[in-house]
């Protein structure tokens, strides 16, 4: 969790490296907006990790960088107003506390930076164009890991040599899920087994 948090961090302390050059000059403060489906109680750990990494970074809340937070409180059809909201604040940045959110954000046609802290399959979500040039307003991190299937079902095999299948549990709501579906099945046959 504190790995992802610092992750965030440091993109969007990238997305507001424009500002430190402007050191010199009398300068508005940078605005931070996190948007996030849930509430912040049940996400206080993320928060807490993502506000001392932008500490650690030397951005300091109420003094070198302000965060507006808002929370839909588990009503998703709340979220493109939200972030509407945010824009109306003129934060420089969105941080998108996951794919329901960064699809929201994306459907309100929101121009300001969206970090987005993980998604499945971004390029599958529509969000981004690719992994490696993410192109529009969205970027951020992604839990897919092609290969990352093959490798779970070698380790598999090694500690249990007599497996001939295997039951792969998922959500195929999940962009990210068919892939590493497919990825298990071709691991599967070259191992002589099977994946359901």
């Amino acid at each position: 969790m504190r790995l992802i948090g610092l992750a965030v961090v440091l993109i969007v302390s990238l997305t507001l490296t424009p500002f430190a050059g402007e050191a010199q000059q009398p300068k508005t403060v940078p605005r931070i907006g996190l948007l996030g489906g849930g509430s912040a109680s049940a996400s206080a750990g993320r928060i807490d990790a993502f506000r001392q990494g932008l500490r650690e970074l030397g951005y300091l809340e109420g003094k070198n960088i302000v965060i507006e937070e808002l929370w839909a409180e588990g009503k998703v059809d709340r979220l493109p107003a939200l972030a509407a909201e945010l824009v109306r604040l003129k934060v420089d940045v969105i941080v998108s506390a996951g794919p329901t959110v960064t699809r929201a954000t994306k459907e309100a046609n929101v121009t300001t930076p969206v970090v987005m802290g993980f998604d499945d399959d971004p390029v599958g979500s529509g969000f981004v164009a690719s992994l490696a040039r993410p192109g529009r307003n969205i970027t951020g991190l992604s839990s897919l890991s092609p290969g990352l299937s093959a490798k779970q079902l070698e380790l598999l095999k090694e500690i249990i040599p007599r497996l001939s299948r295997v039951a792969v549990l998922g959500s195929l709501i999940h962009p990210g899920t068919a892939q590493s579906l497919q990825e298990m099945e071709l691991a599967a046959r070259a191992f002589k087994a099977q994946a359901y």
